[in-house]
């Protein structure tokens, strides 16, 4: 672990500070860029990882942020039906544009612009989870109940079954 964090994931350090929880971003010598490798340099299952998605409202253009669990694929016809309008796949840029992060290293938090969330229900059976935090190798532990304080998501049904 390094001590002097890389820029975006002190600015995640930074925004969970202003939060008021003592989470720490910890920067892992391997990649954490999937979900599999999170978990492999981390040491924890699959299913703890918190992994931040970002898709497109097709009509509206907004972002949508989506944390499941590691495992899980995001049922996208549910979502859709939850929010009203198709979804479309967001590319780097847009990603980028919305969130202030490259794709692999999106934070559930200390993006640029607001955006609707939703949180995978499988992530409230642990006790401790974990999320990236800015880069490709930097993450952050924290519990179920704290990503839904911090990030203001609804919990719902993401997974294709």
């Amino acid at each position: 672990m390094s001590t002097s964090l890389k820029k975006s994931a002190q600015k995640v350090q930074t925004v969970l500070n202003q939060l008021g929880f003592e989470l720490n971003v910890i920067e892992l010598p391997d990649s954490a860029r999937t979900a599999l490798e999170a978990a492999n340099a981390i040491g924890c299952t699959i299913r703890q990882i918190a992994k931040s998605l970002i898709f497109k409202g097709k009509t509206s253009e907004n972002a949508i942020l989506i944390i499941a669990s590691g495992t899980n694929r995001v049922n996208e016809k549910a979502i859709e039906k939850f929010i009203g309008e198709k979804l479309e796949k967001a590319d780097a840029k847009f990603v980028l544009e919305q969130t202030g992060f490259a794709i692999g290293g999106i934070p559930p938090v200390g993006h640029k612009n607001s955006m609707t969330t939703f949180i995978d229900e499988d992530l409230l059976q642990y006790d401790e989870i974990w999320a990236a935090a800015g880069t490709p190798n930097a993450v952050f532990k924290l519990t179920p109940k704290i990503l839904l304080e911090i990030t203001k998501g609804t919990i719902i049904n993401i997974k294709e079954t």
